[in-house]
This record gives structure tokens, C-alpha cells and sequence, in this order.
């Protein structure tokens, strides 16, 4: 990830809420020189101010292995992780990387051989899978296209994969855009008793075909996140949407935006999960170093207390971290 620090420091906010307890349940990490990301840049963001006290990552294809066989090269990023995660346990004013979703192919028939994989390389700090079903026909309007075949989440033995993650305790994460929705609320009743998690508000799209159509995305949207909260496996993760592909245009401007610009921007897609899917089910995240393209760490949380500040007290203890302890199953 290139190193926008400068830019990002041009908007500088005074903390809201400092002593409020997060569990930020979704950011990535890259080594060192690949993307420049790595445990440093996490603390340097979870340090600019807010409490981040745990953090869970979420696979993003780094540090695969490079030898092996095919269906085991993803552990090579759980050993990654789990290597920056007991360092962060070492230093007990940081924030402590305190689980991890691996990725595997979930239509493998020796699917088991990789999750045991997984939780030998984790140390413990296994909690599940993302195997994301993110698929639209314009790869090239992409900043970050999604790998999925067409269909996945119909896939037979795709399934049957979601399927073993509920039964062997693990949670199933899946990342696609808003064309998609009705298809995971599908697999959600298909497998209902796997916990699955909704990743940034399943990616209303802004770019491309998609440009300047926002407000006829948004009612479609509403509608589909509605009917896929009727599912009580699945939870919502609530964030994710200053990717360059929600199409903000944030990232191209010459200043970053302020927490206010991002409350009018983006308030209602929260306040409709919220609504949806009730605090107990939903739970902020950052999704950085992704969303770090358009918005600092310290201003998106900002905007996400000022979100929340209407809510009961019990409500936001939940979207900022008790949703997340509950769903990875995290010690406090």
C-alpha cells in the first residue's frame, strides 16, 4: 500500500470518545517491501488516538507459501500473521491482533486437512474463513476486483464447505458487491447453522456502469439488506465503504474528507443495517489499510462515534467491540 501519510495528515480532528473500547474486527497486513503494511503501520494507526484494543485480521492473499501444494500455499499467511500477532501480545499498551481468518478453497474435498492447517500455523488465534463469492462481469472499472467465479455461492460443494465451518466452530466471512446480496442471503438459508459475516455492507458499487447511479443502488440496497438480515446467521460488519470502488471519489481529492464529510456521506447505510440487523448483529470495522486510501484511522472512527452517539450506551458497547468478541469468539 503506498504511503499517503502526508495527504492523510491534513485533516486533523480532536478524538471523540477517547476511552471507548474498539475491537476494529477487519484490517489486513502486508510485509515489508511488498505493501508496506505490516504490524508497525497497523500500531501507527491504532495508536493515532482512539482505544484499539484488539483487532482481528482478515486474509488478503500475502505471504502465501511459495512451495507445497497448492490447496496449503494460504497457511504461509496465517504464519505471517500469527508471527505479528504474538509480538503485538508482547506489548500490552497496543492493540493485540487476537484472531484471524485464513482463507481456503471451500469446495476442496480435503477441506479439513487445510483448516487443521490453519489452526496448527495460528497459535490459537484461528477463528474461521473467508472464501469471498465477490463477482461482476466489469473486472477493468475495478480498483480491486474480486476473484470469484460466477455462481459461487450456489456451488454444490461450495456448500458443502460453509457448511463444515459451522460444524467445526468456525465462522465463514465473504466479501461481494450489492448485485449480490440476495445470492449470500440465499447460501445463509441454504446453511443455516454456520455464523456468517456480511463484510462492508455487501459493496454498494459507485464506478464504472455503476457511476452516478447511486440513489437507485441505494433503494435496491436497502430491500436487500433487509431481507438478508431475516437470517440470524449472519452478521453485518458496517464500514468498508471509502474503497475507491464505492466510488466517493475521496481518494482523488486534494484533501482528505473530515469526519463530518464522511457522517453525510455515508450515515444512512449505517443506520439502515443498524436498523436491520439490530447493534447485537452488527459491528464497526476499518478495513484498513484498504480504506486508508480515502480516509485516515483517526478521522473514520471519529465519524463512526458520531454515528453512534444517539444509540444507548449498551447498543455501542456492541458495535464497537462486543459484536466482534461474540462472533470470534475473542477474550477480553
Amino acid at each position: 500500500m503506498f504511503n499517503n501519510t502526508e495527504w492523510l495528515a491534513q485533516v486533523r480532528e480532536d478524538v471523540i470518545d477517547p476511552d471507548r473500547e474498539i475491537v476494529d474486527p477487519h484490517h489486513h497486513l502486508w510485509p515489508r517491501p511488498h505493501l508496506s503494511y505490516d504490524l508497525e503501520e497497523l500500531w501507527s494507526d491504532t495508536e493515532d488516538g482512539h482505544n484499539v484494543v484488539q483487532t482481528v485480521f482478515m486474509e488478503c492473499g500475502s505471504s502465501y507459501r511459495k512451495d507445497g501444494p497448492d490447496h496449503l500455499k494460504p497457511i504461509g499467511e496465517t504464519e505471517f500473521v500469527a508471527a505479528a500477532a504474538a509480538r503485538s501480545a508482547a506489548d500490552p499498551d497496543k492493540a493485540t491482533i487476537a484472531g484471524i481468518i485464513g482463507h481456503a478453497d471451500l469446495r476442496l474435498a480435503n477441506l479439513d486437512e487445510i483448516l487443521d492447517a490453519h489452526v496448527v500455523a495460528a497459535n490459537g488465534l484461528f477463528r474461521g474463513i473467508r472464501h469471498a463469492g465477490s463477482f461482476d462481469p466489469h473486472k477493468d472499472i475495478f480498483s480491486i476486483p474480486g476473484r470469484a467465479p460466477e455462481g459461487l455461492y450456489f456451488d454444490t460443494d461450495f456448500r458443502r464447505g460453509v457448511a463444515r465451518l459451522g460444524q467445526r466452530n468456525f465462522t465463514y466471512d465473504t466479501w461481494n458487491y450489492h448485485h449480490q446480496i440476495l445470492d449470500f442471503a440465499d447460501l445463509a438459508s441454504a446453511v443455516p447453522d454456520t455464523t456468517m459475516v456480511l463484510d462492508h455492507f455487501g459493496t454498494p458499487i459507485g464506478v464504472g456502469p455503476y457511476a452516478g447511479k447511486r440513489e437507485d443502488i441505494f433503494a435496491k440496497w436497502k430491500d436487500d439488506i433487509a431481507a438478508v438480515a431475516e437470517r440470524p446467521n449472519v452478521f453485518a460488519k458496517i464500514g468498508g465503504l471509502a474503497m475507491p470502488d464505492n466510488g466517493f471519489g475521496w481518494n482523488t481529492r486534494a484533501t482528505p474528507p473530515t469526519s463530518d464529510e464522511f457522517v453525510e456521506a455515508q450515515a444512512r447505510y449505517y443506520h439502515h443495517a443498524i436498523k436491520c440487523f439490530g447493534p447485537e448483529r452488527c459491528m464497526f470495522e476499518s478495513n484498513f489499510p484498504v480504506d486508508r486510501l480515502s480516509i485516515s484511522y483517526h478521522v473514520l472512527w471519529n465519524g463512526l462515534k458520531k454515528i453512534a452517539a444517539d444509540y444507548p450506551e449498551a447498543d455501542q458497547a456492541a458495535m464497537f467491540s462486543g459484536t466482534a468478541r461474540k462472533v470470534y469468539r475473542l477474550e477480553s
